[in-house]
């Protein structure tokens, strides 16, 4: 039975400044040549610039006027946070969306960053953290909609506060659940302080659902030499439209947590059974997010973890 299509309308982004991470495939390129051709300036920042070469030659063709630039990003370093935020405050354009979607799942065995942080804690949630608060002054400029996206696993599993970055017994599945928890509980957080101290953004949390892309892919970088059974039989799902979307679905949730006006604070995944597919809606929030005690924990370790403090005022 032919998939129904599914899809929004995002307004016009014509003169607004949009940074995305993870841009060069999957999701985040669909994100990317919508956020194209809605107007918006895109700056994606990649680990490999070939591959985001490629990524723009391939929205240039789906939006040949794009306005869209490359800058170097390795979120596993902190240093090569540091250097993107100096180089985008240097340029002193106002950011008006940032949309944290790079990420990395399940690798076989525990590797680390370079600062030494188990590999998803450091990628997808200090690496995100320590951006923020080196663009902190362009989001202010720019009055900015922080959107970061997390993951269905952030509806399972725990934070390990005893050992963060899983020295004492590394679990793939535990450790990327703990990464997004502390994600979706800095980006409420964020939302929270901003109120409170002036800074006039606005902070929201999405998650995709459940879609074919390179998270579980083979991944040579991480140890994974094949695709894992989980990524086949979530292509078998999605190609006969069962209980999983495609990465054009799954990127819509995150488009509209960016996009739309009254979106503060709000949490965004797609609406069908399970909310692994469908279209994109108001989530209920996770059960294991609404701590603003483990979100004010979770900020503070990180900010002590990274050097990376975000101003009160």
């Amino acid at each position: 039975m032919p998939r129904t299509p599914i899809d929004i309308t995002l307004p016009d982004l014509t003169g607004r400044r949009a940074v995305l991470t993870g841009g060069s495939d999957g999701i985040g390129l669909r994100i990317a040549t919508r956020l194209a051709l809605a107007g918006a300036e895109v700056v994606l920042p990649v680990r490999n610039p070939r591959k985001g070469e490629a990524a723009i030659a391939g929205i240039r063709r789906t939006a040949p006027a794009a306005k869209i630039s490359l800058r170097q990003l390795d979120l596993s370093s902190l240093e090569s946070v540091t250097a993107l935020a100096d180089t985008l405050r240097g340029e002193g354009d106002p950011i008006h969306l940032l949309i944290n979607n790079a990420g990395v799942m399940t690798p076989p065995t525990r590797q680390t960053t370079v600062d030494g942080f188990e590999s998803q804690f450091g990628v997808n949630h200090l690496g995100h953290f320590a951006l923020v608060a080196g663009l902190l002054p362009l989001l202010r400029a720019g009055r900015a909609r922080v959107t970061s996206q997390v993951s269905v696993a952030a509806n399972q599993g725990a934070i390990n506060w005893d050992d963060l970055n899983w020295d004492r017994g590394y679990h793939g599945m535990h450790a990327y659940s703990q990464s997004k928890i502390a994600f979706g509980l800095f980006g409420l957080e964020l939302q929270r302080r901003s109120i409170t101290n002036g800074w006039g953004i606005s902070s929201n949390l999405s998650h995709p659902g459940v879609a074919p892309t390179s998270l579980l892919s083979a991944r040579p970088e991480l140890g994974r030499g094949e695709d894992t059974r989980s990524v086949r039989l979530i292509r078998w799902l999605s190609a006969r439209g069962i209980l999983a979307g495609t990465p054009e679905t799954a990127a819509l949730p995150s488009l509209t947590a960016a996009t739309a006006p009254d979106a503060a604070g709000r949490f965004y995944g797609p609406k069908g059974p399970g909310h692994t597919s469908g279209a994109p809606a108001e989530q209920k929030l996770f059960s294991r997010l609404r701590s603003e005690e483990d979100a004010r924990r979770i900020w503070q370790v990180s900010e002590e973890l990274t050097g990376a403090a975000l101003p009160a005022a």
